[in-house]
């Protein structure tokens, strides 16, 4: 990896920060004034984080938006590497000492939040 790439590489498993509540809670009134009738937000579970971020690799979760069954607005939720690639394959280990692709875990099936917290 040349000089270059190191100064420029982005550290994927350094992306977020804490934020107060007071700004947390502007960021919130804010949606909720521009947009009235979405969901507020999303609760997800540790099990299913838990299974993501125990992948060989994954340094953080990348959320994209997508429309569900009954076309309401959802997250789907995958693994991200050190480089920024979503986590769509892995390499498992069997029983037998084999190595096989398998996929990596894509989950969904949120709970919609809509009252204050």
């Amino acid at each position: 990896m040349s000089q270059k790439e190191l100064l420029t590489k982005k550290d994927y498993a350094a992306i977020g920060e804490a934020i107060s509540h007071e700004l947390a809670a502007d960021f919130v009134k804010a949606y909720e004034q521009t947009y009235p009738t979405e969901a507020r937000g999303y609760t997800l579970g540790r099990n299913i984080i838990d299974q993501i971020l125990a992948q060989p690799g994954c340094v953080g979760m990348r959320f994209y938006y997508g429309l569900n069954e009954e076309g309401q607005k959802t997250l789907v939720y995958v693994g991200v590497d050190a480089e920024g690639q979503d986590i769509v394959k892995t390499t498992v280990v069997m029983s037998s000492g084999a190595l096989v692709e398998a996929d990596g875990v894509v989950a969904d099936r949120i709970g919609g939040i809509r009252w204050p917290f």
